[in-house]
């Protein structure tokens, strides 16, 4: 009888056991979800460049970008830079310079210094302000970077507010509504965003 008592307890506990395994496997699934990333760094104001023109010393030069998002250049003045990836605007000078000198100008532009990305975080967190960041931030790193939510944080409430040019001169203005509680639980849309240079999150 007591051999038998043993083997049931025995059973018992291998199904005990079976069970927590299961269970600890269903509560331990990680879940992975995709954002869309930024294609490019995007320049902006106070971004130093580096620009190089090949075997032209005189025409290359270390600028920084203007709050109108412009650099001079020599011979062919002011350049639109802001907005632009650095390849983009190297080969944008490229063919600026293609009138003024000879053959096809080899241009390289690299960043010796990122000064323009920063977001903000304003309304009910402990740190509300402006944050410069070398490197993307999202949403969650945001609100982290501004210490948190005060006690009295609409937290389902949330705003990104990110701002535009439409190409016709003037700012288009978007507003997108951010729940925590779907950012916590890895649902919904938008989710946990990367931040655009100039976003900001606005938490009532």
């Amino acid at each position: 009888m007591h051999a038998k008592h043993y083997t049931d307890f025995i059973v018992v506990l291998c199904a005990i056991t079976l069970v927590s395994m299961v269970t600890v496997s269903c509560t331990s699934i990680v879940e992975e979800r995709e954002y869309e990333a930024p294609a490019g760094f995007l320049l902006g104001p106070e971004d130093v460049l580096e620009i190089t023109v090949w075997k032209n010393p005189d025409l290359s030069r270390v600028t920084a970008i203007r709050p109108d998002g412009l650099i001079s250049m020599p011979i062919i003045g002011d350049v639109q830079a802001s907005g632009l990836t650095a390849d983009a605007l190297a080969h944008r000078i490229a063919d600026r310079f293609k009138q003024f000198v000879a053959g096809s100008p080899a241009v390289s532009v690299s960043v010796k210094e990122l000064n323009s990305y920063s977001v903000f975080v304003l309304g009910e967190v402990t740190k509300p302000g402006k944050y410069q960041a070398k490197s993307y931030v999202t949403l969650l790193q945001a609100i982290s970077m501004a210490g948190g939510f005060t006690e009295f944080a609409k937290k389902n409430r949330l705003q990104v507010v990110r701002v535009k040019p439409n190409g016709d001169h003037k700012i288009h203005e978007m507003r997108i509504p951010v729940r925590y509680d779907d950012l916590l639980a890895g649902n919904g849309e938008p989710g946990n965003i990367i931040l655009l240079s100039g976003d900001t999150v606005v938490v009532p």
